[in-house]
């Protein structure tokens, strides 16, 4: 049975309260949380050790600027474990690293929240997405989405994290800016807050409340996926989407997932080749550049089919327009489906592609 710390505080307001009752009283080395880094509204993650810094935290801002579980698999390992607050899709992508041995569970103290969505990056750069706020938290206090979130946001039906230690409840919590509701959900956590000043009670966190949103969501991720269609299209389909492609493999750097050291497609071997052209050229009578862009997509597609978590960073950073995000999980869903795989779910589940059935696929001829 989970443990309930209730507070009579808002729930951005408890959990940094929290925060600092765990760095204060050197149960943790660290909190790793979005902060405020002007009077002006601009914020940026960070790793916190100073308790009177976190006065800037804002924990539960609804802004993704990088991906928080790709910046943490990459902290040094810390006397005691590290409090990272991050949302349900950062978490999973730290699952994720952690086994491909990017990062330890063991380096941290987990925080998630039933999470209403990020804005995307457009709706923020004027005035850092103040003016959208108000009608966020209506929305969350309601359990409903706000029109202004991502469409991977709108679209995602994995909102109420897994492997956290502790959950802050948000959607449909209608006195969210007077109380805040935290769920233990681990021993670890339950020993680091003892001395915590909150009220303490046995309880799940209520799923059955999430249904409606769940079910909308699921409608939406029809939609998307029903829009790229390019099953029937096939290669024609993928030239068609990806040609668009610049080439700037900003949509490999911002995933959480790419951690090759070396990656091919970084290599000398994709730079610009004129003898490439030059003997195409003849034969084909025309060559589209740069060359590759289809290739490089296509490659990410094999690598990411059993992966991806649909945080949705790349098709943000995309400057061409292409809805990678929505094509990754799409293809992602199909290929991992077939091992019942959901990245990021349990720790201990193995990906697919690093272990070998002989009973496995046998409808295709394996056996």
């Amino acid at each position: 049975m989970d443990q309930i710390l209730s507070i009579d505080k808002g729930a951005e307001e408890g959990l940094v309260q929290l925060l600092k009752f765990l760095l204060e009283n050197d149960k943790v080395s660290g909190v790793f949380t979005l902060r405020k880094t002007t009077g002006k509204g601009f914020f940026d993650y960070a790793l916190i050790t100073e308790p009177g810094l976190l006065e800037d935290a804002i924990p539960l801002h609804p802004f993704m600027n990088v991906n928080g579980g790709k910046i943490i698999s990459s902290l040094p390992p810390m006397k005691k474990p590290v409090a990272a607050v991050i949302r349900p899709c950062e978490l999973r992508s730290f699952v994720e690293l952690v086994k491909r041995s990017q990062g330890s569970i063991d380096d941290f103290l987990l925080i998630s929240y039933t999470c209403g969505g990020s804005f995307p990056f457009d709706k923020t750069l004027k005035d850092n997405g103040q003016k959208l706020l108000p009608g966020y938290w209506k929305a969350v206090e309601k359990g409903v989405d706000s029109e202004n979130i991502r469409q991977s946001c709108a679209s995602c039906e994995h909102f109420v994290p897994q492997n956290a230690d502790i959950t802050v409840s948000l959607l449909g919590e209608k006195d969210l800016r007077s109380k805040c509701l935290m769920y233990l959900h681990s021993e670890r956590s339950m020993a680091m807050t003892e001395e915590f000043d909150a009220e303490i009670s046995d309880g799940q966190l209520e799923i059955k409340r999430f249904e409606a949103l769940l079910e909308k969501r699921s409608e939406q991720k029809k939609k998307d996926f029903k829009e790229i269609n390019i099953e029937d299209s096939g290669l024609d389909g993928m030239i068609d989407l990806f040609g668009r492609c610049i080439g700037c493999h900003g949509c490999m750097r911002v995933c959480p997932i790419c951690q090759c050291v070396l990656c091919d497609f970084e290599s000398c071997g994709y730079d610009p080749d004129t003898s490439v052209i030059a003997n195409e050229l003849p034969v084909r009578g025309g060559v589209r550049v740069p060359t590759d862009t289809v290739l490089f997509h296509i490659g990410r597609l094999s690598h990411m089919s059993f992966s991806c978590v649909g945080c949705g960073q790349c098709t943000e950073v995309c400057p061409a327009d292409i809805p990678v995000s929505t094509l990754f999980r799409k293809t992602g869903e199909q290929v991992a489906g077939i091992f019942d795989y959901i990245p990021g779910r349990d720790v201990d589940e193995e990906i697919p592609v690093t272990i070998f059935k002989e009973d496995e696929l046998s409808e295709l001829g394996n056996d």
